[in-house]
């Protein structure tokens, strides 16, 4: 592929499909030159469920794209995060005995934990893999120690794979659309080179994506993606909550969850002077004595069960992270009124709501991860180990990405 040719990204979603094709000039500029959005059929939690509706979806959102820059793609790199993540860190160790360290020791360590991966689950495929650590002699090195003494090496690596199957579908719908895939990314990865700094990437910070079905959550330190996990719980799971146990339907319990305030402090807009649920609310369903502290209760009990899992994830063993730990929130869910200060409450940490985010002015869509994986295809990244595309700057790709280059 040559350097100013179009390169176009998609990502998948439960409602959205969004689609940005750009082109990097001679002067390593990239200019957008186009963004669509369309509706997502026959794809859930970013799996494949209908084989021939997910193919017309993604078909009608390349072509758009296609027409709108006016190009023509032959190839597309993916964004999707599943449920099915499966996020695995190894530590491997090499006697070096007073020698130089070799680019080859560390490609032994690095070829050992693959292998390893492989044969403890040979049904997941590999999506990404970080190094984030070196240890020489007991001493942290953040970038590879390349001809260094040492009398012992350790090396650090994360791998994000994902079920075979689910990839073979994937790579299937875009297949019958007469498209290949270059590469998949994680949407975590995509979301936390958009949003956070390098300093912040670097001295440790935590990605919380809440989203409608799903929440996920990235450790990043030392350039890298250290730990990941999504679970299948996400906003839409209160809206089911109030509409079971209030007895109200969909459209009148995400009309609650529109209004109500997540700091559980101002709900006058919400409640009458005897704190019952005011008649404004039941718009289908006829009017009956709901109580606040119910709403409140069904709330809390599903955002305490997402924080209770996300907490587990981000105090970890063999992570310390420094006392300004950055924990950042972004997704659909961050919008919700004041529920920044509910997960800052829950965390006690220096908590952010979603930084500034890039939308399409008329749908008020969020790229964010379009952009982000745009830097990831343009730039290449330090700690990554798989190569995100052919035409990226060659100074820029880290020694990793060299080395797996047939991988």
């Amino acid at each position: 592929m040559n350097l100013d040719d179009p390169i176009g990204i998609i990502e998948l979603g439960n409602i959205n499909l969004k689609c940005i094709i750009f082109r990097v000039d001679q002067h390593n500029r990239s200019e957008i030159l186009c963004n669509e959005v369309s509706s997502a059929e026959g794809i859930a939690n970013d799996s494949i469920v209908n084989l021939k509706k997910s193919t017309n979806a993604i078909r009608l959102a390349i072509s758009n794209a296609e027409r709108k820059a006016n190009v023509s793609l032959k190839k597309i790199n993916v964004i999707f995060e599943q449920p099915d993540f499966l996020c695995t860190r190894f530590s491997k160790h090499k006697k070096i005995d007073g020698s130089k360290i070799q680019r080859s020791d560390i490609e032994f360590l690095l070829k050992e934990a693959k292998k390893q991966l492989i044969l403890n689950d040979d049904n997941h495929s590999i999506v990404h893999i970080f190094n984030h650590n070196y240890m020489v002699d007991k001493k942290i090195f953040i970038e590879e120690p390349i001809n260094v003494f040492a009398n012992f090496l350790s090396h650090e690596i994360t791998f994000i794979t994902t079920p075979k199957n689910n990839l073979k579908n994937m790579k299937q719908a875009f297949y019958d659309c007469d498209i290949e895939i270059e590469k998949f990314i994680s949407r975590t990865f995509s979301l936390g080179v958009k949003l956070l700094d390098q300093e912040e990437i670097q001295s440790g910070s935590v990605l919380i994506n809440l989203e409608l079905e799903k929440t996920s959550v990235g450790l990043f330190k030392n350039l890298a993606l250290v730990h990941s996990l999504t679970i299948p719980i996400g906003i839409d799971h209160i809206i089911n909550d109030i509409s079971k146990v209030c007895s109200l339907n969909i459209n009148e319990s995400k009309k609650i969850k529109e209004n109500i305030d997540f700091s559980f402090e101002n709900s006058s807009n919400m409640f009458d002077e005897n704190n019952h649920l005011k008649k404004i609310f039941f718009t289908d369903s006829s009017y009956r004595k709901i109580s606040k502290n119910l709403i409140f209760n069904i709330i809390k009990a599903r955002l305490d069960e997402i924080l209770e899992k996300l907490k587990k994830q981000i105090f970890i063993p063999g992570f310390i992270f420094n006392p300004g730990l950055k924990i950042i929130l972004t997704g659909e869910g961050s919008n919700l009124t004041n529920i920044h200060k509910y997960f800052k409450n829950f965390f006690n940490k220096n908590f952010f709501s979603k930084k500034e985010t890039s939308n399409e002015d008329k749908k008020n869509i969020n790229f964010d991860a379009c952009l982000g994986a745009l830097r990831i295809i343009k730039e290449g990244w330090e700690t990554e180990a798989i190569p995100q595309t052919e035409h990226k700057s060659i100074e820029k790709i880290g020694f990793f990405g060299k080395m797996f280059s047939n991988i």
